[in-house]
């Protein structure tokens, strides 16, 4: 067909034009593979200069490939020299400090970030080695740095990378020093991003300061000061870091902090870009805490905890007397820290986000204590409140949690792991575990069930087709009980909420992975104090409302 001939003679060109710019060899000799091999491949071809990664949830993020639709050398210069150039126009000094883990491409994206700022005169500091991305969010504050990038795609497949940007003090303000860049900043650094020119007029300097491992040090002590120094250590704790770059860290917290060396999976103790013994990286995916459960099993454990590769998030799986070892959801050990931190008597505001439970909210109700929500993601949570009160805890129910927002802006897993481990050694030491504060809980507040529909797409229409046809034909009954209230978030953000007097369901496209997620909570009184009945009850609800929800979504 004509038409398909022009298009493909103009993907061809666009393709022609990125090989004379991109200065790795290698992804050059790959783009130049699936230019041989047209037309039979047009649609990769297509899909490679679809259009240009854009800042989303987490900054960049994206398959690693040639072309400017993925993660390569020649996308992350161009997106290093917008970053730069953006700090030149805000006259902001300072160093930038730059973090990497252990993926494929990480330490060289890393490397040319640096060249690139010290190409353009700016000092830049490179993280010693693989680290959490929290160790690089706490360097953005510790070194007074103007901005922070970390080379991470967190939790994705092996096949992606991605390039996460923190702002300091002087850019991101009081309550941003430290965390991820929000609206206008993401804007502006898009821009500048899209006015750099040929790659082979961006200056590239020398590679930086490498840091020492006082850093790191550091950033362990203040992690086991994060927890009360007086208190119970007798906890036996099973762990794994899933191939990623947790482990060494998580285990000289522990050690400083005067807990037990927790006991790490053997095979997912190393860093290893394949992940070799998950389908996913993501402790929230079926399998992916086999082994860990296996560990603590066989070692008698009283808890196992799981990072996601940059170690950010935190997974933490219980011994149940019914059922044997299971996950707890993001929302039961958010609303367990929440608790315990109030116990401890921190005081100050506590917020989570939309898609999360609102039992979080029920409690700072009863208790009197400061309380916001925000959009999905650690970068809204930090700035929580507007600086009615200073923020002291904030939680994801994607496993993310902030227990010191003065030591790290951002999700840190480390901290979250230390202080489930002063919780659970605590209730140890009074003959309780973790599933019995849960349960009083839920006496107290009602149980406050939660699930997901979590639908991963190979085609992103499948998702705007599914967002459109709820907006479209909004259910105004569930579960029985008429929708009481119907919420549509746009412009502002691309999310449907619809609440009854015992429900809700947030819809919205994930910002970080192509899945189409709706957020389930049934809210089910305890009658009697017979807590089993009610969670059985609430198990039921949210099973109805999967299958309600699916249906109005055409899935």
């Amino acid at each position: 067909m004509p038409a398909d001939t022009t298009d493909i003679d103009d993907i061809r060109e666009q393709a022609r034009r990125w090989l004379d710019d991109d200065p790795d060899p290698a992804s050059r000799a790959e783009l130049q593979a699936v230019l041989d091999r047209l037309p039979t491949s047009a649609p990769e071809l297509a899909d490679r200069f679809a259009g240009p990664l854009t800042f989303g949830t987490a900054g960049l993020r994206g398959p690693l490939r040639a072309g400017p639709n993925g993660m390569n050398l020649a996308v992350v210069t161009q997106a290093a020299a917008g970053l730069v150039n953006w700090l030149a126009a805000q006259g902001s000094t300072g160093p930038l400090v730059i973090g990497y883990d252990a993926r494929h491409g990480s330490r060289q994206f890393a490397e040319r970030t640096a060249q690139v700022a010290t190409g353009a005169g700016r000092p830049a500091l490179l993280l010693p080695r693989p680290l959490p991305t929290p160790v690089l969010a706490y360097a953005v504050r510790h070194l007074g740095a103007v901005a922070g990038v970390m080379v991470t795609a967190s939790h994705n497949p092996p096949q992606d990378n991605g390039y996460k940007v923190y702002l300091g003090a002087d850019l991101g303000g009081e309550l941003g020093a430290g965390a991820q860049i929000v609206p206008p900043a993401d804007a502006g650094i898009e821009a500048a991003i899209r006015a750099v020119g040929p790659l082979a007029e961006v200056p590239l300097g020398p590679p930086g300061q490498v840091l020492g491992d006082d850093l790191v040090a550091s950033y362990v002590e203040r992690a086991a000061a994060v927890i009360a120094p007086e208190g119970p250590r007798d906890l036996a704790v099973a762990y794994t870091p899933l191939h990623g770059v947790g482990a060494a860290v998580l285990t000289a917290a522990f050690a400083r902090a005067g807990f037990p060396v927790p006991g790490v999976v053997p095979e997912q103790a190393e860093p290893d870009p394949a992940f070799p013994t998950v389908s996913f990286p993501n402790p929230e995916e079926p399998g992916a805490v086999d082994r860990l459960v296996a560990l603590a099993e066989s070692t008698g454990a009283d808890l196992a905890i799981a990072n996601d590769p940059d170690a950010d998030r935190c997974a933490v799986a219980v011994r149940d007397a019914a059922t044997g070892w299971r996950m707890l959801r993001g929302d039961e050990v958010g609303v367990l820290l929440a608790d315990h931190l109030m116990r401890r008597g921190v005081t100050g505001l506590y917020a989570t986000t939309i898609v999360s439970s609102s039992l979080l909210r029920a409690m700072c109700a009863a208790r009197d204590v400061p309380y916001d929500e925000t959009l999905t993601g650690f970068k809204w949570i930090v700035r929580a409140g507007g600086g009615s009160a200073p923020l002291v805890f904030g939680y994801e129910e994607a496993l993310g949690y902030c227990v010191a927002p003065e030591h790290v802006r951002d999700k840190d897993g480390i901290t979250a792991a230390l202080t489930v481990a002063e919780l659970a050694a605590g209730l140890k030491a009074e003959g309780r575990t973790l599933t019995d504060r849960l349960d009083e809980l839920a006496a107290e507040f009602g149980v406050h069930h939660t699930d997901q529909l979590s639908v991963r797409v190979a085609d992103l229409r499948e998702i705007t087709a599914a967002m459109t046809r709820i907006r479209a034909a909004t259910p105004t009954e569930l579960l029985g009980h008429p929708v009481t209230s119907a919420q549509d978030l746009l412009p502002e953000a691309d999310v449907v909420i619809l609440r009854t007097g015992a429900a809700r369901v947030v819809i919205r496209p994930s910002g970080t992975e192509p899945k189409l997620k709706a957020y389930l909570e049934v809210v089910e009184p305890v009658a009697d104090g017979d807590v089993a009945a009610a969670r059985t009850r609430a198990t039921d609800s949210v099973a109805a409302l999967r299958a309600e929800i699916a249906a109005a979504l055409g899935l």
